[in-house]
């Protein structure tokens, strides 16, 4: 199964705190914290639990329905990142996002490459329409 985002950015916490402890991270270099905070990795695990929850239905189900699923989770993280002022998922967050979207539908049965192509977008376009991070 796909590894969610927030536990991938909790690892790089926990890693950039050890190596603080040790004395082999300058404290002027480490930043993973600041990028992170829980408020924010709490807020993207609700989202994602929503997402997760609605998944098992989706195998077979028609493309309108699984597009409403995408769009659902996305404007949520809009949301995410509007109360972090438009600066909670940069570039490499937002890849993942989209990369764990993907992959759930994919471990779901839903075939994304041709779902996307049916609707004239490119694999990765999954999310365009609605994402704003």
């Amino acid at each position: 199964m796909a590894e969610r985002p927030a536990t991938s950015w909790r690892h790089g916490i926990a890693e950039e705190a050890e190596e603080l402890a040790a004395g082999t991270l300058d404290p002027e270099c480490a930043c993973m914290a600041a990028l992170f905070p829980e408020e924010l990795l709490t807020a993207t695990d609700v989202v994602l639990d929503v997402f997760e929850g609605e998944l098992p239905r989706l195998g077979e189900a028609p493309d309108e329905q699984v597009f409403a699923v995408v769009e659902r989770v996305v404007l949520a993280l809009n949301a995410v990142d509007d109360a972090h002022n438009g600066s909670a998922f940069e570039t490499d967050e937002r890849e993942e996002l989209c990369d764990y979207i993907d992959e759930l539908l994919t471990e779901h049965g839903v075939d994304v490459v041709a779902l996307t192509t049916r609707h004239g977008l490119g694999r990765y376009q999954l999310t365009d329409k609605w994402r704003k991070w």
